[in-house]
């Protein structure tokens, strides 16, 4: 229950602009489709509006889905609906979710990533009328797994101090 509480450095928006644009690419893998590959768009969205909701709010969720959108050649909008909805309970919940170690903040970003998985089965089924099946919901058992090293690629850059100096206590 003593874990030490860090002091963040404020966060780069060049960092915010990098972490999407590396989730981005990860995504245009072709690997993409497989079963189980989660969506990492969907989860540096959370994480940053868990971390950063005034830096990356709805408007930056929906430029993503549009992205995505295109990307995937689905129903325009399918995923920025999605992303758009993540984005917004990520910033409802985002005082909540810190005070948690990380393992506990996986629990409460798991609905988040179900409900944006079940946004888009439910699109899909409604304009194709097919349900592709539960197993796609595997994406964000995967997505809850890779939370905790997200959380530490992330948030390395704001730990480091700013000038080292030994004789300080923080």
């Amino acid at each position: 229950m003593n874990r030490p509480h860090y002091i963040l450095l404020p966060v780069s928006p060049l960092f915010i602009t990098l972490s999407l644009t590396c989730a981005f690419m990860l995504n245009l893998l072709p690997w993409g489709r497989w079963t189980g590959a989660p969506d990492f768009v969907a989860l540096v969205l959370v994480f940053w509006g868990i971390h950063q909701p005034r830096k990356v709010g709805i408007g930056v969720a929906f430029s993503m889905g549009l992205l995505m959108d295109v990307h995937d050649a689905t129903l325009l909008g399918e995923n920025a609906l999605a992303y758009t909805l993540l984005s917004y309970f990520a910033i409802m919940i985002h005082r909540r979710v810190l005070w948690f170690p990380i393992m506990t903040q996986a629990l409460h970003v798991f609905p988040l990533l179900v409900m944006t998985q079940a946004v888009q089965v439910l699109v899909r089924f409604t304009v194709s009328g097919r349900f592709p099946g539960f197993v796609q919901f595997v994406e964000s058992v995967v997505g809850i797994v890779l939370w905790p090293v997200i959380t530490w690629l992330l948030l390395a850059p704001q730990r480091r101090a700013v000038d080292r100096d030994h004789t300080r206590p923080i």
